[in-house]
């Protein structure tokens, strides 16, 4: 598999879209999602110039970044968790990664600060939110959205950045039909208004402005063109970087 030439696609298809929806292309972080991949893929694409990496299974990640973190080759590497939580494992992952895109708990925000190492600084979590109201999926509705928000921000520990949602038709893969994108918008739309709305909306108790949430973590291989239509700040490929992922005993 040739991962230079995928992310060269990859980043010529971020161009192009924020092109077309008058976006400049340094508005578009590309987080390539390395989960169940091998180390040596992951070396390869930081050989071609990627330097943000997501993984939700803590048991394939932490050999990866304890390997990569011993040389100095890799000292710039970013690591982001993408996967639900729980409460055991927040302590490992505040000590290693540096973003988490799936709290949806006011619980896990607090232990991710009360455990995060004070020489790694804050770190950076996104919101999840369920935006296709699916039963299988994390995340808070719109609705409770602003509630958890007020209750995390002010967290220490923790430097609350914006939000996340993975909708239902993220699976679709045809980028190339206007009527598919068109689709595709309608969930990523919803959360970009929610961003704004809470950025109008949002003071502190002494009446001063807060520091605007100013990350959307939305779009994947299928449907980025359509997330960045509507405001995505990363996306968020494995497929069309690293292949069909393993899920086989995870």
């Amino acid at each position: 598999m040739n991962i230079k030439k995928n992310i060269t696609n990859i980043t010529e298809r971020i161009k192009n879209a924020t092109k077309l929806y008058a976006r400049s292309p340094d508005t578009v972080k590309l987080l390539a999602v390395s989960k169940t991949k091998p180390l040596t893929m992951i070396q390869d694409a930081y050989t071609a110039g990627q330097r943000d990496f997501g993984e939700n299974y803590l048991q394939d990640a932490l050999p990866k970044i304890e390997t990569l973190s011993a040389d100095p080759n890799y000292n710039d590497i970013i690591w982001h968790f993408i996967g639900s939580i729980q409460s055991n494992k927040t302590k490992t992952i505040a000590e290693n990664f540096s973003w988490v895109h799936g709290v949806d708990r006011l619980k896990i925000a607090r232990r991710l600060g009360e455990q995060r190492p004070a020489e790694l600084g804050n770190i950076n979590i996104c919101i999840q939110v369920n935006s296709s109201k699916e039963k299988s999926k994390s995340g808070v509705t719109l609705q409770e959205l602003p509630q958890l928000i007020s209750e995390i921000r002010d967290l220490p520990g923790v430097s609350l950045r914006g939000l996340m949602t993975i909708p239902a038709n993220s699976t679709l893969t045809t980028p190339e039909s206007s009527s598919v994108i068109e689709k595709q918008r309608k969930p990523f739309r919803e959360l970009h208004k929610a961003l704004e709305q809470i950025n109008n909306n949002s003071t502190h108790a002494s009446g001063s402005t807060e520091t605007d949430l100013d990350t959307l973590s939305m779009g994947m291989s299928g449907d980025l063109e359509a997330a960045i239509a509507e405001g995505a700040t990363i996306v968020r490929v494995g497929t069309d970087i690293f292949g069909i992922r393993e899920t086989n005993n995870r």
